[in-house]
């Protein structure tokens, strides 16, 4: 076989071919070595690291688009024919959905410069809570504490109030519980003290405290304020909730549960 000769069924030579796909295959390495070199000098600057990562993707996506031009150009395609086919497609995408797309673009640029969210932050938006693992060009993908994958729409969250549980060094943790009527409320106040104050991870300062927080129809509610590191939280919330009630049943003060009482008129 001569390379230069024709590809049945085709006005394409062998030669083409081949020189085709070593283009699409030098370049596809090329943009490999390129996309890892240019993450290795911008994670070295002080960019925000999501705003490293939208950059990257978006530069990831004409580098590919560029590509895939020169190799349809080593085919013999007429590039200029295949710009105008891809203007033509983006001004179809743009015309049927310019404003969200635009809004998702901005809002992700947004999100990426004023970091209301960092990457690996625990946050609530939008009615979803997750730890943020990236944010796309027209996304912001979250994984959820189930390990569920889910990807926002950027202006949904530049758009929607943002909690933040990371961001903070230190949170307060609250555990509510109810005591009786009957009970000893000022030896249940001195027996929650002092299990926040014997727990190594409960911060001295700010102090822990005990508040009253309502009257119910059969207990008086309580609850149990600690300060702690943000990453000790849930650690401090499991030990509180189960400590109270061994703590409350070892000292003989009662946990009432719900109850009504009923008269009956013969």
């Amino acid at each position: 076989m001569d390379l230069n000769d024709t590809i049945p069924y085709t006005n394409m030579e062998w030669i083409q071919l081949i020189v085709a796909l070593a283009i699409l295959l030098i370049g596809f390495l090329v943009i490999k070595i390129t996309m890892r070199v240019l993450r290795g000098i911008l994670e070295r600057t002080r960019l925000p690291r999501l705003l490293v990562d939208f950059l990257l993707r978006v530069l990831n996506v004409l580098l590919y688009v560029v590509l895939l031009l020169a190799f349809l150009g080593a085919l013999g395609f007429e590039v200029g024919s295949a710009l105008l086919a891809l203007s033509a497609i983006i001004g179809l995408v743009l015309g049927f959905g310019l404003q969200d797309t635009m809004m998702n673009f901005f809002s992700g640029v947004w999100l990426a410069l004023v970091r209301p969210i960092e990457k690996d932050e625990w946050v609530s938006v939008n009615g979803f809570s997750g730890r943020i693992n990236a944010i796309g060009i027209m996304s912001t993908e979250m994984i959820t504490a189930d390990n569920v994958y889910i990807t926002l729409p950027n202006k949904t969250v530049w758009g929607s109030p943002i909690t933040n549980n990371s961001r903070m060094p230190t949170r307060r943790v609250d555990v509510s519980v109810g005591i009786s009527y009957s009970g000893d409320i000022n030896k249940a106040i001195n027996v929650a003290m002092d299990l926040m104050s014997r727990h190594p991870k409960v911060l001295k300062d700010p102090a822990p405290a005990v508040a009253f927080t309502s009257l119910g129809d059969s207990a008086v509610s309580i609850v149990l304020r600690a300060w702690t590191n943000n990453g000790d939280y849930w650690d401090v919330m499991g030990d509180m909730t189960k400590g109270v009630v061994e703590a409350f049943n070892k000292e003989g003060i009662e946990i009432p549960f719900p109850q009504l009482d009923v008269h009956t008129k013969d």
